[in-house]
C-alpha cells in the first residue's frame, strides 16, 4: 500500500524537476552567453538554442535572439549562422501569420542554405514555404516548391527512415494542397505515396493521418463505402493512442458516410461519439460541425424537437466562438425545421441570416443551397414571383460551379495525362540512350581491333602513354581530394570541439544545479533518504566520468596539431589535469567556464594557472594563455 502512494509522489517530485530543469537550462544558456565576450560561432550555437526554447512560450524575447544570431553571424561571416538566423525570423513572423515579411526572412535562408550546400536547411525553408505559399492561395507555386522538396530528398538524403519520413510529409503535403484545387483524383495518387511511405518506417500515428485523408477524398470522389474502410482504419490507431482531437474528426467523418449511404442509425451514433470527444478536447469547431451534423440526422429522421435542441447549441457555441461557417450551417438546418413546422416567417429569418454569413464568406456552394430553399420557403408562401427570382439565382450559382468543377477535373485529367506521357518518353528515350551505347561501344570495339591490326606499335606506344599521363592526373586528383577532405575534417573537428565545449559546460552546470535540488529533497520525509543516498552517489560518478572529457580531447588533439605532446616535450612530468586546463586556456575559456567545466571553484583554476605557469618554467613577463596560443 506505500509503495502505490511513493510512486505518484516521487513522479510528481521529478516531474517538477524536470519542468524546473528546463527553465534552469535557459537560465544557465543566458549566464553562458553573459560570460562569453568573444563574438564566435559557439555564441551563435547559444543564441539559436535559446531561440528554440523560447520561439513558442516567449516568442518576443525568441525573435530578438534570432536578430543577435544573424548580427554576430555577419560580423562573422559564419554562412550557417546567417541561414539559420534568417529561417528564425521567417518562423516567428510566420507563426505570427505575416506571411509577406515570413517569405523575406526564408527567401534570403534558402539562398544561404544553398550557398553551404545544406540540404536538410533547404528541406525544411521549402516546407515553410509551400505552406505560406498554400495559406496565401498561391496552390500551384505551393505544389512546384514541394515537388523541388522531394527531388531534393531523393537525390540529397541517405537511405533510411529519416529520407522515407521526409518523403511521407511531402506527398501528404501535396495530396493536402490537391485537395484544395479539388483535384481528388491526383490528392489520392499522393496520399497513397505518403501511405506507403509512413507504413515502411511504422509510424503509426501519421499512418492515421494519412488514412483519415484518403478517406475524405473518397468521400469526396462520391465512394462513401471506400471512405469508411479508410476511416475506420484511422480510427483504430487514433483509439488506440488515445487522439481524442483527431478521432472525433473520424467519427464526424464516419457519420457523414453513413449519411450518405442513407443508414441514419450508424450516422447518429458516429454523430455523438464525434460531439463527446470534441467535448472533452474543447474543440468548439468540433463540437459546432458534430453538434449540426447530429441535429440535421434527427432532422431527417422528423425528431424535430431533439434536432431543434442540439442546433440552438451549435447555433450559441458558434456565435460565440465566431464559428461563421457553423452558424450558417446551423441556421440553415433551424430554417428547414420551421418550414417543416409551417413557421414560415422564421424560416425565412433564419434562411436570410445564412445567406448573409455565406455571402460574406464568399462560399458559394452554401449559398447556392440556401437561395434553392428560400425558394421553397417563398413558394410555400404563395410568393410564386419571388421563389422564380430565387431560383434563378440557386441555377446561376450552381452551373457556374458545375463549369467550375468540369474545368478542374478537366485540368487534372490533362495533369494525368501529361505526367503519365512524360514518363513513357522517359522510359523511351533511356531505351534509345542505352541501344546507342552499345552501338557506341561495338564501333569501339571495331575500330580498336582495326587499330591494333594496323598500328600495333603506336597504338601500343600511344596507350602506355596515355596510362602515364592518365595515372599523374588521377593521382593529382587524388591528392586534391585528400587536401579537401582534410579540410572539411579540420573544420567538422573544429565545429565538433566547439559543440563537445559547450556540451560539457552544460552537463557540468546541470549536474551542479540537480544536487543542489536533492539536497533540498534530503529535508522531506524519511521515506525519500535511501533514494536520495543512491541518485546523490551516481551524479558523483556522473560528475567524475571522463568519457565527455575523452572526445573533447580527440577532437582538440586532432585540431590544435598534438597539443598535449608539444607540452610533455616542454615537461615530461606534466598531469593530465594540468593538459585539461591548459586545453581548455588554449581554447580561451574564462576562468569561470573552466571552472564549471572542472566542477571546481573559480579560486582553485586561479591557483592551477599559476602553478602550471611555475612547472612551464616561464618568467613573471609572459603571458600563459599567449604562450599556449603560440603552441
Amino acid at each position: 500500500m506505500k509503495f502505490k502512494v511513493f510512486l505518484p509522489l516521487m513522479g510528481l517530485i521529478f516531474s517538477q524537476l524536470l519542468c524546473a530543469q528546463n527553465t534552469k537550462l535557459i537560465d544557465s544558456l543566458k549566464l553562458e552567453l553573459e560570460s562569453r565576450k568573444e563574438d564566435d560561432s559557439i555564441k551563435v550555437m547559444i543564441l539559436t538554442r535559446l531561440h528554440e526554447k523560447l520561439m513558442f512560450s516567449k516568442p518576443e524575447e525568441a525573435k530578438a535572439y534570432a536578430e543577435k544570431e544573424l548580427e554576430i553571424s555577419k560580423k562573422i561571416n559564419y554562412r550557417r549562422g546567417i541561414a539559420v538566423g534568417n529561417m528564425h525570423l521567417g518562423d516567428y513572423y510566420g507563426n505570427r501569420s505575416e506571411n509577406d515579411s515570413a517569405l523575406y526572412y526564408y527567401t534570403i535562408a534558402k539562398e544561404h542554405f544553398k550557398a553551404i550546400n545544406s540540404t536538410r536547411g533547404l528541406i525544411f525553408i521549402n516546407h515553410s514555404l509551400s505552406s505560406i505559399e498554400s495559406t496565401n492561395g498561391n496552390l500551384d507555386k505551393a505544389i512546384s516548391i514541394t515537388k523541388e522538396n522531394i527531388e531534393l530528398i531523393k537525390t540529397h538524403e541517405k537511405e533510411g527512415e529519416p529520407k522515407t519520413k521526409f518523403l511521407g510529409a511531402q506527398y501528404n503535403s501535396l495530396a493536402n494542397i490537391y485537395i484544395e484545387k479539388a483535384n481528388f483524383k491526383t490528392a489520392l495518387i499522393y496520399a497513397f505515396k505518403a501511405l506507403e511511405a509512413f507504413e515502411a518506417i511504422n509510424h503509426e500515428s501519421r499512418k492515421a493521418d494519412v488514412l483519415k485523408q484518403i478517406g475524405d477524398i473518397e468521400s469526396g470522389l462520391e465512394n462513401h463505402e471506400s471512405s469508411i474502410k479508410y476511416f475506420k482504419e484511422a480510427l483504430d490507431i487514433y483509439e488506440r493512442f488515445e487522439e481524442t482531437f483527431y478521432a472525433a474528426y473520424t467519427y464526424n467523418s464516419l457519420g457523414i458516410s453513413y449519411q450518405n449511404l442513407n443508414d441514419y442509425a450508424s450516422a447518429e451514433s458516429y454523430f455523438n461519439l464525434a460531439v463527446e470527444n470534441a467535448k472533452k478536447v474543447e474543440d468548439n469547431l468540433g463540437i459546432t460541425n458534430a453538434l449540426h451534423n447530429l441535429g440535421e440526422i434527427k432532422r431527417l429522421q422528423n425528431k424535430n424537437t431533439e434536432a431543434k435542441k442540439i442546433l440552438i447549441e451549435a447555433k450559441t457555441i458558434a456565435e460565440k466562438e465566431n464559428i461563421k461557417l457553423g452558424l450558417a450551417n446551423a441556421l440553415h438546418s433551424l430554417s428547414k425545421i420551421d418550414y417543416q413546422s409551417k413557421n414560415y416567417n422564421s424560416s425565412l429569418n433564419n434562411n436570410k441570416d445564412a445567406i448573409d454569413i455565406s455571402k460574406s464568406l464568399g462560399a458559394m456552394s452554401h449559398l447556392a443551397d440556401l437561395y434553392k430553399y428560400r425558394s421553397t420557403i417563398l413558394e410555400g408562401l404563395n410568393k410564386s414571383n419571388d421563389a422564380l427570382g430565387f431560383l434563378k439565382l440557386y441555377h446561376t450559382i450552381n452551373d457556374s460551379l458545375f463549369t467550375t468543377k468540369k474545368s478542374q477535373q478537366i485540368e487534372e485529367l490533362k495533369a494525368i495525362y501529361e505526367s503519365e506521357k512524360k514518363e513513357a518518353k522517359i522510359t523511351l528515350q533511356k531505351k534509345e540512350i542505352e541501344t546507342l551505347n552499345t552501338q557506341t561501344e561495338n564501333d569501339k570495339l571495331t575500330k580498336t581491333l582495326y587499330g591494333i591490326g594496323m598500328f600495333s606499335f603506336l597504338t601500343i606506344a600511344g596507350l602506355i602513354y596515355f596510362s602515364f599521363k592518365q595515372r599523374i592526373k588521377k593521382n593529382k586528383i587524388e591528392r586534391e581530394k585528400q587536401e579537401e577532405i582534410l579540410k572539411q575534417e579540420i573544420e567538422f573537428k573544429k565545429k565538433e570541439l566547439a559543440s563537445q565545449t559547450l556540451h560539457l559546460v552544460q552537463k557540468n552546470t546541470f549536474i551542479s544545479e540537480l544536487k543542489e535540488n536533492l539536497e533540498k529533497i534530503k529535508q522531506s520525509p524519511q521515506l525519500f533518504k535511501v533514494e536520495f543516498r543512491r541518485l546523490v552517489m551516481l551524479l558523483r560518478k556522473e560528475s567524475a566520468e571522463d568519457k565527455d572529457w575523452e572526445v573533447f580531447k580527440s577532437y582538440f588533439s586532432e585540431v590544435h596539431n598534438n597539443f598535449d605532446i608539444k607540452l610533455k616535450e616542454i615537461y615530461a612530468d606534466i598531469t593530465e589535469k594540468e593538459i585539461r586546463l591548459a586545453s581548455f586556456l588554449r581554447m580561451n575559456l574564462s576562468t569561470k567556464e573552466i571552472a564549471s567545466m572542472l566542477n571546481v571553484l573559480p579560486e582553485s583554476v586561479s591557483k592551477s594557472k599559476y602553478r602550471l605557469k611555475k612547472k612551464l618554467n616561464l618568467n613573471k613577463d609572459v603571458d600563459l594563455n599567449q604562450f599556449l596560443n603560440n603552441l
